[in-house]
C-alpha cells in the first residue's frame, strides 16, 4: 500500500505517559492509509529523549527509504507550540498532522483528513475527538458542552463535514504552504507541560491563516476519529473550574492580537444558544429525577463563570503590560545534530471527491 505524503507529528513531555506515548504511536503506524513518518518531538526531557531513541532504534518499523518513527528534541523553548514547530521544520510531508501524545486514532483516521486536501483550497482538516474516560465512566455532572475541558469535541460544536474557523490543535492537519503564509504556532500561548492549562494556539494559529490567506478553507470532518485519554485527575471539579478559567485567559490573549470580532464571533453563539440549552436539558433532567442534571447545570454555570474571571483577569493583563508576552514565528530550523533523509516522493490514490465546497461555511465554537 502507497504511502500518504502526510507527517503525523506527536509532541512527548514526560515519562509519566510512556505508554500512553507508545500507544499513539502504534495507532498512527496501523493506520489504513499509512503516514509517511511519525515525528515524535520531546519536550526538554533528555531522559525521555534517549528512552524513546532506544525503543525505535530497536523498532524502526517496515523497511522503507524513510525510518517510521523519528524521535527528536524540542529545538525551541519549552512548551507544545515551540514542540510543534520543530515537528512542522523538520517534517517531510506536504501535509502536517498533529496527534496529542495521551490519544490514539482510529485505523481511517488519515485517510478522511488527506482525502479533503484534493482540493488546493483546503488548508487544514481537522477530525472528532471522543474522551476516553478513567473507569470507562464519564462523572454524572460533567456536561458533554464542556468537553473541550478534557481536549474533546464537545455538544455544540459542527458536526459531519463542514467548514470552520479553527480546528482543535490535538486531532488536525494543515498544510505545509499553510505555515509558509502564516508562521508557526505561537510561542508562549499554549500549554508548558503540566504548569496552567492554557490554550488556544491553534484557535490564533487558524485565525492568523485566514487573514493571510483569504481564500483559505479550514475543514471538520467528524469521521476523523480519535480517542483522547482522560486521568482520574481530570475528571475533577475543580480541575475543571481551572481549565475554564485557563481557558479564558488563553481566549483574552488572541482577542487582544487578532480583535474581538473573530477572537470571540463562535463564542458568542455559544455562550448564548448551546449553554443556555444545556442548562435546561440538566433543570429538565433532575425535575425528571434523572442522575446528574442537577450537577450539570451546575458546572455550566460554574465553567461559565470560571471562564469570563479568567477573560476579566487576562483583559487587564495585556492591557497593562502584566501578561506573559508571546511571539509569531516561523517553524524553527532542524536543530544542529538533526539530519533529514531525502524526501519521497509519494501520492495519494483512489480518494473519493467529498464536495465539501458545496456547503455554505459554519464556525466552530473554539
Amino acid at each position: 500500500m502507497p504511502r500518504t505524503d502526510v507527517s503525523v507529528v506527536i509532541c512527548a513531555y514526560t515519562e509519566a505517559r510512556w505508554e500512553d506515548t507508545l500507544a499513539a504511536v502504534r495507532s498512527v503506524r496501523e493506520q489504513s492509509l499509512p503516514a509517511l513518518e511519525t515525528l515524535l518531538v520531546v519536550d526538554h526531557n533528555p531522559a525521555l529523549l534517549a528512552r524513546l531513541r532506544r525503543k525505535y532504534d530497536e523498532d524502526p518499523g517496515p523497511g522503507f527509504r524513510v525510518p517510521a518513527v523519528r524521535v527528536v528534541p524540542n529545538a525551541g523553548p519549552q512548551g507544545l507550540s515551540a514542540g510543534r514547530n520543530t515537528g512542522i521544520a523538520l517534517a517531510l510531508g506536504s501535509v502536517i498532522a498533529f496527534l496529542d501524545d495521551d490519544a490514539v486514532a482510529d485505523r481511517d483516521w488519515l485517510r478522511h483528513m488527506v482525502a479533503a486536501y484534493s482540493d488546493p483550497r483546503v488548508m487544514a482538516v481537522g477530525g472528532r475527538t471522543l474522551p476516553a474516560w478513567a473507569s470507562d465512566r464519564r462523572p454524572d455532572w460533567f456536561p458533554t458542552e464542556f468537553d473541550w475541558v478534557v481536549g474533546c469535541t464537545y455538544t455544540g460544536h459542527p458536526r459531519g463535514r463542514i467548514r470552520v474557523r479553527n480546528v482543535l490543535g490535538g486531532n488536525a492537519s494543515f498544510r505545509r504552504t499553510a505555515f509558509d503564509a502564516a508562521g508557526g504556532f505561537a510561542i508562549g500561548i499554549g500549554r508548558d507541560g503540566d504548569k496552567r492549562p492554557l490554550g488556544c494556539e491553534e484557535t490564533e494559529l487558524c485565525i492568523r491563516l485566514t487573514q493571510a490567506v483569504p481564500e483559505a478553507v479550514l475543514l471538520v470532518d467528524d469521521r476523523a476519529i480519535i480517542h483522547h485519554k482522560v486521568p482520574e485527575a481530570r475528571k475533577r471539579f475543580g480541575y475543571f473550574c481551572r481549565r475554564a478559567y485557563a481557558e479564558g485567559i488563553s481566549k483574552a490573549r488572541v482577542t487582544h492580537h487578532v480583535g474581538s470580532r473573530e477572537g470571540l464571533e463562535s463564542e458568542r453563539r455559544y455562550t448564548t444558544r448551546v449553554l443556555p440549552a444545556g442548562v435546561a436539558r440538566g433543570l429538565r433532567d433532575a425535575l425528571l429525577g434523572r442522575r446528574g442534571g442537577a450537577g450539570r447545570a451546575g458546572a455550566i454555570v460554574a465553567g461559565v463563570t470560571a471562564a469570563a474571571a479568567g477573560y476579566a483577569v487576562g483583559t487587564f493583563r495585556t492591557r497593562t503590560g502584566g501578561s506573559p508576552s508571546w511571539v509569531v514565528q516561523a517553524p524553527p530550523t532542524a536543530a544542529t545534530d538533526l539530519v533529514a533523509p531525502r524526501r519521497i516522493a509519494t501520492e495519494v490514490r483512489d480518494l473519493p471527491d467529498l464536495g465539501v465546497l458545496d456547503r455554505p461555511p459554519r464556525r466552530s465554537l473554539r
